[in-house]
């Protein structure tokens, strides 16, 4: 099933531009918006399964658009569009409940993949560059706080499979790590999600090392 976006940016010619672009790969543009406000009112009305989401726009910043809309709208997901890279509106963005993010001016081949990753429910943070987003993230975060209670909820592997996880590593590799099957891997990843009651990868990630369950570096 093809995407259906809705696109977010302040400035009129990037939305047009991003629309001529998906709409000649044959993704669904339901609608755009001009600010943050707009994004979340047109979102909840028209159920995107992907929101194309700018960073600075005017009335409501990406980041409260995105958090507003991950707290409420369940299956809709952001893709962050950035002119800036890993700075600290990435990091926001990401707390906010972001399933990844992309530059603006990324090939267009990469964006349109972006947004196929994302509407599946998978996290656009590819396992190679995990590890220097978070680690970049955790430097910018306040000292660990403790343990999730709901980490006492994972079983022994689950656990390790989250601190892999969050390590960087793809399920492949854990799998190797671990000596087990990539579907194996992935089942646990799932239910790691599901226990801890999270959207993706990004958020167990960020989880991980809030918690202090892992320290970057180590």
């Amino acid at each position: 099933m093809s995407a259906r976006v809705l696109i977010a940016d302040d400035q009129a010619l990037v939305r047009a531009g991003f629309r001529k672009l998906l709409e000649s790969a044959d993704i669904d543009v339901v609608g755009e918006a001009a600010d943050g406000r707009e994004a979340v009112d047109e979102a909840r009305r028209l159920r995107p399964s992907v929101v194309l989401m700018d960073i600075r726009m005017p009335r409501l910043d990406g980041i409260e658009a995105t958090r507003r809309l991950t707290a409420d709208a369940e299956g809709i997901r952001v893709l962050i569009l950035t002119t800036f890279g890993l700075d600290d509106y990435v990091y926001e963005a990401l707390r906010a409940g972001a399933s990844g993010f992309m530059l603006k001016d990324a090939p267009p081949e990469e964006l349109l993949a972006a947004i196929e990753v994302v509407a599946r429910g998978d996290a656009l943070i590819a396992p190679a560059v995990t590890r220097s987003v978070i680690e970049e993230f955790v430097r910018r975060s306040p000292t660990p706080s403790p343990p999730a209670p709901e980490l006492d909820g994972l079983t022994d592997r689950e656990r390790e499979v989250l601190e892999l996880l969050a390590r960087g590593l793809s399920n492949a590799e854990i799998a190797e790590r671990l000596v087990v099957s990539a579907g194996t891997v992935k089942t646990h990843v799932a239910h790691v999600l599901g226990k801890l009651g999270l959207r993706d990868r990004v958020q167990a990630v960020i989880l991980a090392y809030e918690s202090g369950l892992i320290a970057p570096g180590r």
